[in-house]
């Protein structure tokens, strides 16, 4: 599914759809791909598990619902994660928090997308931003950086690790 530029767009909004897809791919081959049987497995002890990870990854498009629909989030009190350890249950969790985000976008106004979005721990504001710019840093780049992370833990583990923007040394990519 792809998502439908809202009429009137500001350009910097539109930036934001071009790649959002390409992005959300890229998670999903990442989550197809989990070895599944090494949820617990951490490759340093102040290392989230896999199992965590990934999850966190698969769930970072509903921060992004969040970060539409609501003022903030605050971190405090937030109940920990239930942790998916099968490939094909990250994926549906990620597809489902995909789904209600690429519906959000569709109906954000350029309006709405400048408007103010924080992130909390009680009454102290941690980072605040137009929600545009929360969503590129806290869905996009967050995204990026955690796929970057379980890239290298399915490495350690001698796991097929698909190509983002071109095929992976496992797909056949000439060294």
């Amino acid at each position: 599914m792809s998502i439908t530029i809202p009429a009137g767009a500001a350009p910097i909004i539109a930036g934001f759809f071009d790649d959002v897809e390409q992005e959300f791919a890229g998670t999903r081959r990442m989550l197809s791909a989990f070895p599944n049987g090494h949820g617990d497995f951490k490759p340093h002890e102040k290392s989230r598990s896999l199992a965590a990870l990934a999850t966190h990854m698969a769930t970072i498009p509903a921060l992004g619902a969040e970060i539409l629909t609501a003022e903030y989030r605050d971190v405090v009190g937030r109940k920990p994660l239930v942790l998916a350890h099968e490939a094909p249950e990250l994926v549906a969790l990620f597809d489902e928090h995909t789904a209600t985000l690429r519906a959000l976008l569709a109906g954000a106004s350029p309006e709405a997308l400048e408007q103010p979005w924080a992130l909390r721990a009680g009454d102290r504001v941690l980072v605040s931003a137009p929600r545009r710019t929360m969503l590129r840093t806290m869905v996009l780049s967050h995204t990026t950086h955690h796929r970057a992370q379980l890239g290298v833990y399915y490495r350690l583990l001698g796991a097929i690790v698909p190509g983002m923007y071109g095929p992976s040394a496992d797909e056949g990519f000439p060294r």
